[in-house]
C-alpha cells in the first residue's frame, strides 16, 4: 500500500466531513484513481468520520481487491466508483455521501434544478439528475447511474440512497459535493416561500463564462 495515496485519501475523507455535506453518522466512501494505473484506493470503513488508515483498501478498476480487508457492505458500492472511472478517463476522485438535503431530493426522486449560481459555474448548468433506484451494488443500480449521467456533468442523485460526485481532483469533487448540498438546502427552504426559481438558460452559460474569466485572471495581489 502506498502511504502517500493512503494519506491523500484520508485527507479527502476528513475534508468531506469538514465540509458538512454529510449525514450525521458520516456514512459514505471516497476513492482516488492512481494515475497511469489500473487501480484505485478506497475508504472501506463504515464512516468517513475519523476514518482509519488501516481501513483503506487498494482495488483494481475491474473491481478486484488487491490489498486490505473489504467488508461486503462497503464492497457492494465499489462498482459505482469503478464505473465512473471507466466512463470518464479524466476523473481522479469519486465520492459518495448521504448529505441530508440532497438525499431528500434523491428520496423524493426529484432532480435539483439550476437555481443556485454555483451549479451553473461548476459544471451543473442543467442541475443534478436522478438515477433510478437499484438494489445496493446491483448491476441495475450501476446501469441506472450510467444512464442518468451526461458527459461533463460531475454529480448525480441516487434514488432512495444518496449522492455520487466525480471530478478530476479531490478538491473539485469535494467542492461540487458541497455545492449540490447547498443547492438542495436552498431549494427545500425556498419551498416555503413559493419554491425555487431556476436561472434562465441563457444566463447559465453566462455564469460559466464569468467563472472561467475569473479563473483566467488569477488572484489579485497588492
Amino acid at each position: 500500500m502506498d502511504a502517500d495515496f493512503v494519506n491523500q485519501l484520508i485527507d479527502a475523507a476528513q475534508r468531506v466531513v469538514a465540509s458538512g455535506a454529510i449525514s450525521a453518522n458520516g456514512h459514505g466512501n471516497v476513492s482516488l484513481r492512481v494515475p497511469d494505473s489500473d487501480e484505485m484506493y478506497f475508504t472501506a470503513g463504515p464512516s468517513l468520520r475519523n476514518h482509519a488508515a488501516s481501513a483503506v483498501v487498494r482495488i483494481g478498476l475491474d473491481g478486484t481487491l488487491r490489498e486490505g480487508e473489504l467488508p461486503p457492505i462497503q464492497g457492494a458500492v465499489v462498482a459505482m466508483h469503478t464505473a465512473m472511472y471507466a466512463d470518464n478517463p479524466d476523473v481522479g476522485c469519486v465520492l459518495h455521501t448521504h448529505s441530508p438535503f440532497a438525499t431528500a431530493y434523491a428520496v423524493a426522486h426529484r432532480p435539483i434544478g439550476c437555481w443556485v449560481e454555483a451549479l451553473a459555474m461548476f459544471g451543473l448548468p442543467t442541475g443534478v439528475p436522478v438515477a433510478g433506484y437499484g438494489p445496493r451494488g446491483s448491476e441495475q443500480a450501476v446501469a441506472n447511474i450510467r444512464a442518468a449521467v451526461t458527459p461533463g456533468v460531475p454529480a448525480v442523485l441516487l434514488a432512495n440512497h444518496g449522492v455520487l460526485v466525480f471530478h478530476r481532483t479531490p478538491d473539485l469533487a469535494i467542492m461540487v459535493g458541497g455545492i449540490v448540498e447547498e443547492a438542495a438546502q436552498a431549494g427545500i427552504r425556498a419551498g416555503s416561500i413559493g419554491g425555487p426559481v431556476e436561472i434562465p438558460d441563457e444566463l447559465r452559460a453566462a455564469a460559466l463564462q464569468r467563472a472561467m474569466a475569473f479563473e483566467a485572471k488569477g488572484t489579485a495581489r497588492v
